[in-house]
């Protein structure tokens, strides 16, 4: 079965199903980190990961001929509920709330650092701050250094979201 046929298939199921490829040297797409619901393994190529609604991940796909990378890209996206509006995204069904989009390697390698970093800070990335993704985003295409995330930051983060409760 095509991974395209199996991602209409489970469109219906409430959750969100990324198509990941991996042909060595040429198409890698993978999730850098995010808690899967459901790994289905299409062939030996490809796979459909799914993740529950409100399930931060981060989805990097990159492309390469005899030449070299012609394409590197990262996005951090937030799967949506049923009744949730969405952007639609490559490979994502139905799609996410998209709260980071880089394109180039020397960019996608600057977001990795900053997923590497909140993972050193000893918070799981998927449970940062949807606001730290966007300023990571927002300061990577500005040219900047985004900000670390700490500890005290997601501490703050947590406080928040208990107070909006």
């Amino acid at each position: 079965m095509r991974a395209s046929n199996a991602l209409r298939q489970l469109a219906d199921d409430g959750l969100t199903h990324v198509e990941l490829t991996w042909i060595e040297k040429r198409i890698e797409h993978w999730i850098r980190f995010g808690r899967v619901e459901n790994d289905r393994i299409v062939d030996r190529r490809r796979r459909i990961v799914s993740f529950r609604p409100g399930v931060v991940f981060a989805f990097v796909r990159w492309a390469a001929n005899d030449y070299g990378t012609i394409m590197s890209r990262i996005d951090v996206v937030r799967a949506v509920a049923a009744e949730e509006p969405f952007t639609t995204l490559p490979f994502v069904r139905p799609g996410g709330e998209i709260l980071l989009s880089i394109q180039g390697w020397p960019k996608v390698s600057k977001v990795l650092a900053a997923i590497d970093a909140a993972d050193e800070a000893g918070v799981d990335p998927c449970d940062a701050a949807p606001d730290h993704w966007r300023h990571v985003h927002n300061r990577i295409a500005a040219g900047l250094e985004p900000r670390a995330y700490t500890l005290e930051r997601h501490q703050a983060w947590l406080k928040r979201v208990k107070v909006e409760g």
